[in-house]
């Protein structure tokens, strides 16, 4: 389904040397390739008094075949493997005569792609990895302009700017985008900032990608071989700047020649098996021998987590170092929300306390496939994933009918459907694991009597212990109806649409 992103172009004009900040608003996490990170917003932004002219309706030439002969590019990733792409001197030369010097000087090996945002890009060539580095072949800034023949088709490929095509340097992006129809041009144009000729609105039809980026960026390749391998690094997890938990990196990029080899522009010439649209994580068994954190609370009962170490490597190795000091025995959880969730973690049982076992805040980043259900275990924070500490929560939530659940996976619908969670919470917490056996206690606990100022139980609700043991291959109860205890399901708690402003896990 198409994000409905407000698309108006805010530009902040950070310099390349500047320190990375956003500017505006952030609406919906729609974001700008600029290497100054500066962001696509709906809000704090005018709109133009008459409407950009509409480009020349030129021929576009993105999936032009190269000749036998021509320098083309071979881009190796580590881990992942080599993408090819088509250079176009005839319509960006100084863009092409960029990237082929600083290829042929090894410049971008071994740098990293510092940024990636699903259904946008992927964004690399930063010698700082931060997007506040790089230079071009000539030592400063150039501009390579714009070309209405070239558009931000998936896996084009133009440089990252902080403000105008002129303040192009080594980085660059590659774009893996979203689908596009008539009704996101009609919604651009609604706009009236935007415009595209007919054959630039039919290319992004058949192939998807990027339309409001045309004419700020200079597009200067296209790939045509390895377009997959970027679709699965787009879906790595991210932390709060969008920079890869694990880091991608560029072995080579190498100036070669094209020999004939079959051309596949499309993501749909690939046998590409998007991770994302996977069934739910959160209810993948662990392995015999695996380690679970069993939590005793004083007067309740145990409590099982599974880890997801596979998936958040820093979240749980921070969770279960914390448990195996005894970092958490005699802790409360000290904010109980029915319907929501219940948390724990702090040494100051207020809320204010928490540290990593390395000491300081950390960022556990996001994945796409671990969702706030019902039992999912995840880091409070104060704004970010990269504020999380030893502060968690357990999701017990609300069942939602799939008609408020409008832009999740099917996968995902069908959990908030059926067992129940947090949907709204998916995307700002780190979910690093989920409850196996011992639901019926967090949905009793939820249940406590609380004071009205701070959600704090009126008695103690007290972790007697956390211990690290290996999974016996024991019965596995994830769901609340999984209990003998049916007192207090989700079943009458349906179809919550809206979030109050206490219901943050902070």
């Amino acid at each position: 389904m198409i994000k409905k992103k407000l698309l108006a172009l805010i530009l902040c004009g950070i310099t390349a040397s500047a320190l990375m900040t956003s500017c505006g608003q952030k609406v919906d996490f729609t974001t700008d390739p600029s290497a100054g990170d500066t962001e696509l917003s709906g809000e704090n932004s005018e709109s133009p008094e008459t409407p950009t002219q509409a480009p020349e309706n030129v021929d576009i030439m993105n999936f032009t075949p190269p000749e036998k002969g021509d320098k083309v590019i071979e881009l190796t990733f580590k881990d992942y493997g080599t993408v090819k792409f088509r250079l176009f001197p005839e319509y960006a030369d100084l863009g092409v005569e960029n990237f082929i010097g600083l290829a042929e000087d090894g410049f971008y090996d071994g740098l990293t792609f510092h940024r990636i945002i699903k259904d946008f890009m992927i964004q690399g060539g930063d010698p700082l990895g931060n997007g506040t580095g790089g230079k071009s072949l000539w030592g400063s800034t150039f501009d390579g302009g714009t070309d209405p023949h070239l558009i931000h088709l998936s896996g084009a490929v133009a440089y990252a700017n902080s403000s105008t095509t002129a303040s192009n340097t080594s980085q660059f992006y590659i774009v893996t985008g979203e689908e596009i129809n008539d009704e996101t041009f009609e919604m651009y144009s609604s706009y009236g900032e935007y415009s595209f000729s007919d054959k630039a609105k039919e290319a992004y039809k058949q192939n998807g990608g990027i339309p409001y980026l045309d004419g700020n960026y200079t597009v200067f390749g296209q790939v045509f071989d390895g377009l997959d391998i970027i679709y699965q690094i787009q879906c790595k997890a991210t932390d709060t700047n969008d920079k890869p938990l694990d880091d991608v990196i560029i072995e080579s990029v190498k100036v070669t020649e094209y020999n004939g080899e079959e051309l596949k522009w499309n993501i749909s010439d690939y046998d590409f098996d998007d991770p994302t649209t996977h069934e739910v994580d959160n209810f993948t068994p662990p392995e015999i021998d695996d380690e679970i954190v069993v939590m005793n609370i004083k007067d309740y009962g145990e409590v099982k987590i599974r880890v997801f170490p596979e998936l958040i490597p820093q979240g749980s190795e921070n969770f279960i170092e914390l448990a195996r000091q005894g970092y958490y025995d005699g802790l409360t959880f000290h904010r109980v929300i029915k319907d929501f969730m219940i948390q724990g973690g702090d040494p100051n049982g207020n809320g204010t306390g928490g540290a990593s076992i390395w000491g300081e805040k950390f960022d556990g980043g996001k994945y796409f496939n671990l969702i706030h259900a019902a039992g999912a275990v995840a880091y409070a924070n104060s704004g970010a994933t990269s504020t999380n500490g030893s502060q968690f929560y357990i999701v017990t939530g609300k069942v939602y009918g799939k008609e408020s659940l409008e832009g999740l996976t099917e996968s995902a619908k069908e959990v908030y459907s059926t067992v129940g969670g947090t949907p709204y919470l998916d995307g700002n917490y780190t979910v690093f694991g989920q409850v196996i056996d011992g639901l019926d206690i967090i949905f009793k606990i939820q249940n406590v009597e609380t004071d009205t100022t701070n959600d704090k139980p009126v008695e103690d609700v007290v972790i007697e212990s956390m211990t690290v043991e290996k999974y016996d291959g024991s019965d596995i109860h994830w769901y609340i109806s999984d209990t003998n205890d049916t007192d207090d399901t989700t079943e009458s708690n349906t179809d919550s649409e809206e979030t109050t402003e206490e219901e943050t896990a902070e």
